[in-house]
């Protein structure tokens, strides 16, 4: 009897492995873990209260999470979840810039003399300085500084080329020096 090659069990035919894309549970929780914070430091630096913060960054890892079958690379986990948390900032900033359109403009809040430090004050003009920038150049500054990403992971969170970073960055520390002596003199 002679056998047909469809009846024949090749080694390779019984021991195919499954492949399996995606990240999986166990290793987001792990992300979850150990980057948390990091995360959250990164949302406060772009936006300006801990709540919305916290909003974000949970957000961000329950829509990776929710995705994580489309991670392919389970090394850029961490990458996904800074761009995610970056666009989800975005968002609550467009949503409190829209809902400030809306409403009557308050009053200047004037800090009493106790309270002005000189820390507090070049703090507040840092932080006043950053605002000033455009966007593009606040992100880029934000990741690369106070994020403490290199110009590499910078590009790749924000979907721009190196080059970008790079002039982006350079245009912004200008700006901030121009805003910094003006608020000094």
């Amino acid at each position: 009897m002679v056998e047909t090659p469809e009846a024949v069990e090749t080694p390779e035919a019984v021991e195919t492995p499954e492949v399996v894309a995606g990240t999986t549970v166990d290793h987001l929780t792990a992300t979850y873990q150990a980057h948390y914070r990091s995360l959250l430091g990164l949302a406060a630096l772009l936006l300006d209260d801990t709540a919305s913060c916290e909003d974000v960054v949970q957000e961000a890892f329950i829509r990776v999470h929710s995705a994580r079958n489309r991670v392919r690379d389970r090394e850029k986990t961490l990458a996904y979840l800074r761009q995610t948390v970056v666009n989800l900032s975005r968002s609550a900033l467009r949503r409190r810039i829209l809902g400030l359109k809306l409403l009557s403009k308050p009053m200047p809040d004037m800090a009493s003399a106790e309270e002005g430090a000189y820390d507090q004050l070049e703090r507040d003009d840092l932080i006043k300085a950053m605002r000033g920038l455009q966007r593009r150049q606040r992100e880029v500054l934000v990741l690369r500084y106070f994020a403490d990403m290199t110009e590499a992971q910078v590009a790749e969170t924000l979907g721009i080329s190196l080059g970008s970073v790079k002039a982006y960055g350079s245009r912004g520390i200008a700006a901030l020096r121009v805003a910094m002596e003006a608020a000094q003199s």
